[in-house]
């Protein structure tokens, strides 16, 4: 089992190999709606859907998550292995389809290659198999980063757009932000596309934007056809700060280190925690970055953690200063802390170094957001495709 709470550097204990092929109960799934899951990574997509949806197959090409996700949602149903392979007549027909497409060349921190670059332009591939089935899916959801629809002033966006249109789908997208449900800005967008044929529930769409809109939504959707306003309920303000998800016993930097980090505190960010009192308790997430030149040490103080992104490049990885008894500290976010901030319950289970979690995690969905589209938006829809 995962330890509850874990220093950065220690690896997380995983059951054997044989308990990645444990199955949910059939009382568990039962009267749930089957779905077809690509680019599967960690499992938090199935984990945001599993009071409503159940996959019925899986497929990523990574090792390492393959193992989370298995370990978490069982593996009879999940493929190991590249998309390229997959071939659409073999799979089962579903009312539903869901793809977590690559996000490296749309990432506005990225190259930004762009929608037919060779690792977001695995979304083809996605759409190749869809074709490739009997019965296409009659809703179709694709995810991913904002600059899907704000790079290249919207020429990725409209490019999938206008596939989906091809292939008989009404399409829409919408902008949710995990910061809405956990303490993480994480805007990230998803597309979702219904069959023309399909009498969308008139509760579900609206005759202009609205709240799910962003401006690049609003401005890529100007002269593309059949296109969708969505209209869903406002969630609550989130009252879960970035303090309550913090495991404070977990071990902080070796003072070399230590000081290093605290040194690099941008000055105007020094000041702010040396005027909050010495019986405070705070944390403030950051990142490095170069500024004039010199590499300083921004901090955030809205209670929010930044966009949790994959470990590799040393300024991928979030840091976190804490003050407690009157001193500061610093070190990285534990996987725990980063499952957390992803809406994954402390049950979720976790295997291999802290590089493979935090990935994991960096790389996923924001549950809490998937369970919200999955209860507020995609049950209808496949319910009316039910009363067709």
């Amino acid at each position: 089992m995962v330890r509850s709470s874990c220093p950065p550097t220690m690896e997380f204990e995983f059951a054997s190999p044989d308990d990645c092929l444990t199955e949910f109960s059939v009382a568990e799934n039962e009267g749930k709606i089957p779905f077809l899951e690509f680019f599967a990574g960690s499992g938090l997509v199935a984990q945001g859907m599993r009071e409503i949806f159940k996959p019925i197959w899986a497929n990523d090409i990574c090792p390492k998550k393959a193992k989370v996700y298995r370990l978490n949602h069982g593996g009879s149903h999940f493929k190991l292995g590249s998309i390229t392979h997959v071939k659409g007549v073999n799979l089962p027909e579903t009312p539903m389809a869901w793809a977590s497409f690559p996000c490296q060349d749309l990432s506005l921190a990225g190259l930004t290659g762009g929608i037919h670059a060779s690792r977001s332009g695995l979304v083809w591939e996605w759409l190749r198999v869809m074709d490739e089935m009997p019965k296409r899916p009659p809703v179709l959801v694709a995810e991913n980063v904002s600059g899907l629809v704000s790079s290249a002033n919207g020429a990725h966006y409209a490019a999938l757009h206008q596939s989906l249109l091809e292939r008989g789908y009404r399409v829409g997208a919408v902008l949710l932000d995990a910061r809405q449900w956990i303490p993480q800005s994480r805007p990230r967008v998803f597309v979702i596309a219904v069959d023309k044929r399909i009498s969308i529930p008139n509760e579900l769409v609206s005759t202009s934007a609205n709240w799910l809109h962003c401006s690049a939504i609003r401005k890529v959707s100007v002269g593309l056809l059949d296109w969708v306003w969505w209209n869903l309920p406002e969630p609550k303000n989130n009252t879960v700060s970035l303090q309550d998800v913090i495991e404070w016993d977990a071990p902080f930097h070796d003072p070399a280190t230590e000081a290093r980090t605290l040194g690099l505190i941008a000055p105007s960010h020094r000041e702010r925690l040396d005027s909050l009192g010495d019986d405070v308790r705070f944390v403030a997430p950051g990142y490095r970055r170069t500024r004039n030149g010199k590499q300083v040490l921004e901090l955030r103080f809205d209670g929010l953690s930044g966009c949790l992104r994959t470990p590799e490049g040393g300024s991928s990885r979030q840091l976190i200063v804490i003050k407690q008894h009157g001193k500061l500290h610093s070190r990285l976010l534990t996987v725990r802390e980063a499952a957390r901030l992803m809406g994954a319950p402390d049950t979720y289970r976790i295997p291999g170094s802290y590089n493979d979690g935090y990935k994991a995690m960096g790389d996923a969905v924001a549950a809490p957001v998937v369970g919200f589209l999955a209860r507020h938006l995609l049950k209808p829809l496949v319910e009316a495709i039910e009363h067709e």
